[in-house]
C-alpha cells in the first residue's frame, strides 16, 4: 500500500495534518505551510488510502463503520514508524481527521503532544447525514466530480468511500465518547458556528468528555476552518501549542 506524503516547514517538533473526508495533500493548499510555519515546527500531510496520489480503495471494497479506528490505530502508527517518527507528534485534523487525531491521541499517549481538531465527530448527527447526501447529489450532477478529480487520482475511490460508509445504516450509531474520554495531551477543539455538518455539540461534547479540552467557536465560518477562518485558526493555534511548551 502507498501512502503519498510530503513534508513542510522546518523545526524541531512535527506537527501531522489529517485531512478530512474528501481531502487529500494538495486539498489543504497552503495552509499546512502556513500553520507549520507560524509553530516553527515540521509538518507531515499526507493522503489516507483511498485518497489523493495514495493507494486507492478498491471499487468493490466498502468501508466498515470501525474505519476511522483504523485509520488511528493502524494507519497512522505505522506511518510514523515507516518514516522514523518515534518522538510525540503535534496532530491537526479536520472533520474526519479531527476524530482519527482524538483516537490516535487516546490510544497513544506516548506518542501524542497535542491535538487541534477542526470540525470533529464523536457522534454522528442527522444533519452530517442530510449534507453527506446532498453532497452526492452534487457529486452526480453539480460538477464536484470533476472539481476533486483534480486532486485524486481515482475520484471515485475517495467520494464513494466517505459517501457509502457515512450513509450506511450501520453507521449511524457511531460514537466515540468512550474511546476518546482518557485523552490526556492538550487538546484544542475548534468548530464554525455555521458547520453544515455538525452542531456546536460536537466540539462542546468534546469538552465534557476530555476534561482539560479548549474550545473555540468562530462566527462566520463553516465546516472548514482552515479555510474560512485561517487567521483565527493559525493564531488560536499558535497561542494554544505555545502556552503548553
Amino acid at each position: 500500500m502507498h501512502i503519498d506524503y510530503e513534508w513542510v516547514g522546518q523545526g524541531a517538533s512535527t506537527i501531522v495534518f489529517l485531512h478530512e473526508g474528501l481531502g487529500s495533500i494538495a486539498m489543504w493548499r497552503d495552509f499546512p505551510s502556513e500553520l507549520s510555519s507560524a509553530l516553527a515546527m515540521r509538518g507531515l500531510v499526507y493522503s489516507r488510502p483511498g485518497y489523493g496520489k495514495s493507494t486507492p480503495r478498491a471499487h468493490a471494497q466498502r468501508w466498515k463503520p470501525d474505519y476511522l479506528h483504523r485509520q488511528a490505530y493502524d494507519v497512522l502508527p505505522k506511518l510514523l514508524d515507516d518514516l522514523g517518527l518515534r518522538e510525540p507528534v503535534w496532530l491537526y485534523g479536520h472533520s474526519d481527521g479531527g476524530s482519527i487525531a482524538l483516537l490516535f491521541a487516546a490510544r497513544f499517549p506516548g506518542r501524542t503532544a497535542g491535538a487541534i481538531v477542526a470540525a470533529p465527530h464523536w457522534f454522528v448527527e442527522d444533519m452530517a447525514i442530510e449534507g453527506i447526501r446532498r453532497t452526492r447529489t452534487a457529486y452526480l450532477e453539480g460538477g464536484l466530480r470533476e472539481r476533486l478529480a483534480r486532486f485524486h487520482d481515482d475520484v471515485d475511490s475517495a467520494f464513494y468511500g466517505w459517501h457509502d460508509v457515512w450513509t450506511d445504516p450501520a453507521f449511524r450509531s457511531w460514537n466515540i465518547a468512550d474511546d476518546i474520554a482518557p485523552i490526556a495531551a492538550p487538546v484544542l477543539a475548534i468548530q464554525g458556528i455555521g458547520d453544515e455538518y455538525g452542531t456546536l455539540e460536537q466540539v462542546r461534547g468534546i469538552a465534557r468528555l476530555v476534561k482539560h479540552a479548549k474550545v473555540l467557536e468562530l462566527a462566520g465560518c463553516g465546516h472548514s476552518p482552515h479555510r474560512d477562518q485561517a487567521r483565527a485558526v493559525i493564531e488560536a493555534s499558535v497561542e494554544f501549542v505555545r502556552s503548553r511548551l
